[in-house]
């Protein structure tokens, strides 16, 4: 088997709730499928506010697979 490990930071909306930029999340995952890989893993850490109007941060770290 081979495997493949990227991270991806997920940064909150300023207003309301959710993550601003799901879609690079969505992109590195159909790019990896496109290659044959599969999602094995994922894992989140949240980070605080990094200043005055910046959402909080989200770190995914993603393993992929090909068997």
């Amino acid at each position: 088997m081979q495997y493949v490990v990227l991270q991806v930071i997920l940064k909150e909306k300023l207003i309301g709730t959710g993550s601003g930029n799901l879609t690079e999340l969505e992109k590195v995952i159909n790019t990896q499928a496109s290659k044959g890989y599969r999602l094995h893993t994922i894992s989140t850490v949240s980070s605080g506010s990094k200043g005055l109007m910046r959402g909080d941060r989200i770190q995914a770290t993603m393993v992929f697979e090909k068997l």
